[in-house]
């Protein structure tokens, strides 16, 4: 199995991430390195697990849920404590997602606060998970009977997550699952290992039962196949590629899962809407964490008879946008996860213009750097417009009517957000009907997001909704009860 390790202490680098599982931190089969995306320096070391490990973390977990059973308070108290000590930490994390995950200090910040709302936000949420009433004594010849529901944990939750949250999104499938009743395995990037294996910490000292979590590290395609393999697990909380998604959805039969998967986001800027309000907004949906968000402005519609005001405004608000170290605190774009993702973009990009797309502004590459990069003149053929570029990069279209630009934006097999600026709330009501994706946002772009709403997507954007109030739905079964009664004497 390995020998019981602490996570403080890295051999190479700053930090360790080893294994959890059974109560003890356990180094991996093997380990592999973990490198500062902005300098390319080695960070730290994480273990691998073998599949005996993931077997072993699975079954771990199992019997931890069938032998003590959290009841809502203490559920609470531990969600509510992990929140505070989160705080207590907020240094320590955002020294790793910044170097781990290239996060300039501004994101990464921005991160820390979001995972301690959605603890605080699964806590509450925790004393209030309930069924319903249900009127059965209505039906005829049921006057005797009463029925309600119960909302029944399902057991071990697997959560796999994306490197372009490396805390939150830990948060996000952990914080529900434990708010739920049930136990938790948590596979994390193979490039962002650091924050979880903190926040693991914490979820201890907040006095989680060692059985309740475990944390297992390595390749995604190795352990993700592994974990969907083991039939203990009983539900599957993903964020990743559509195309993983789809493999894992084919792969788990009957068992329930949630699926937040790729998109192509979109925001329609009309032209009674307020430009100099949208336009930073843009800037900062489309650029920030370099791109590498599911909901990033990726296509930008903008009514022609106002495109040119709004590209002046849009072209000076990208002026105040520096690129760069992240540890600067003035910077606002770092690098992306990889230089071969970087490189990829950049081919992208270099394709569109090969087929009449036009560079505005940007479109230069240093290493994993890219500069924020607007577009015109694009198609819909070109893989800015119909791939999800997951970088830097915002393509903008102009439009004449807004049926039509709504058209545009369902034209793609994604759905998850877009975002509409107007001030007609007859326009905003007939694209928030029209558009087929997940969330709309009115004036505001498409990666607006608070950590309490319902987060779903549609088509090829997911399945399920996250949120932590949703996601406890998700991660819980509906089990019916009925009473008959006899008349009293």
């Amino acid at each position: 199995m390995g020998q019981s390790v602490s996570p403080a202490a890295a051999a190479v680098g700053r930090w360790h991430a080893p294994l959890f599982f059974n109560g003890a931190w356990v180094d991996g089969a093997e380990s592999f390195p973990v490198f500062d995306k902005f300098t390319g320096a080695q960070i730290g070391v994480a273990g691998r697990a073998s599949r005996q490990q993931v077997d072993e973390a699975v079954r771990a977990t199992r019997a931890s849920f069938e032998r003590e059973r959290l009841d809502p308070q203490r559920r609470y108290h531990i969600l509510h404590d992990t929140a505070a000590l989160i705080g207590t930490r907020r240094k320590d994390f955002v020294e790793r997602i910044v170097a781990e995950a290239g996060f300039p200090i501004s994101d990464a910040e921005t991160e820390v606060s979001r995972a301690i709302q959605t603890f605080l936000i699964s806590a509450e949420e925790a004393k209030r998970l309930a069924g319903e009433m249900v009127p059965i004594e209505s039906a005829p010849e049921n006057a005797h009977r009463l029925a309600f529901t119960i909302r029944v944990p399902r057991g071990v939750v697997c959560g796999i997550t994306s490197f372009n949250s490396p805390l939150n999104m830990v948060a996000h499938k952990v914080a529900p699952a434990l708010a739920s009743g049930n136990t938790v395995v948590i596979k994390p990037p193979q490039p962002t290992p650091f924050s979880a294996a903190l926040l693991f910490e914490l979820l201890l000292e907040a006095g989680l039962p060692a059985g309740h979590a475990a944390l297992v590290q390595g390749p995604g395609a190795e352990i993700g196949s592994w974990l969907v393999d083991n039939q203990d697990i009983r539900f599957f909380s993903f964020t990743g590629s559509t195309a993983v998604g789809k493999l894992l959805q084919r792969s788990v039969g009957l068992r329930p899962t949630t699926l937040e998967l790729g998109s192509i986001s979109a925001t329609i800027v009309c032209d009674d809407a307020d430009l100099q309000r949208a336009a930073p907004r843009c800037v900062n949906s489309g650029f920030r964490r370099a791109g590498q968000v599911c909901t990033s402005l990726q296509r930008l519609f903008v009514q022609e008879t106002v495109v040119d005001r709004f590209m002046t405004l849009l072209l000076e608000a990208l002026r105040t946008v520096k690129v760069g170290d992240p540890r600067d605190p003035q910077t606002v774009v770092g690098p992306m996860i990889s230089e071969a993702e970087a490189e990829r973009a950049e081919e992208w990009i270099a394709e569109a213009v090969r087929g009449g797309a036009t560079i505005v502004h940007g479109g230069r590459r240093t290493g994993a750097l890219f500069e924020p990069t607007v577009l015109m003149g694009v198609r819909r053929h070109m893989k800015v417009m119909c791939e999800e570029i997951f970088a830097p990069v915002l393509s903008v279209i102009p439009f004449t009517s807004l049926g039509e630009a709504i058209d545009d934006v369902n034209s793609v097999p994604f759905g998850l957000a877009a975002g509409v600026f107007t001030r007609d709330v007859n326009r905003a009501m007939f694209a928030a009907r029209r558009l087929h994706v997940g969330i709309v946002h009115i004036n505001e772009p498409s990666s607006s997001r608070v950590d309490l709403i319902p987060f779903a997507g549609v088509k090829d954007s997911g399945l399920g909704r996250e949120g932590p109030k949703y996601a406890m739905q998700e991660m819980t079964e509906e089990r019916l009860i009925t009473l008959s009664l006899e008349n009293p004497r």
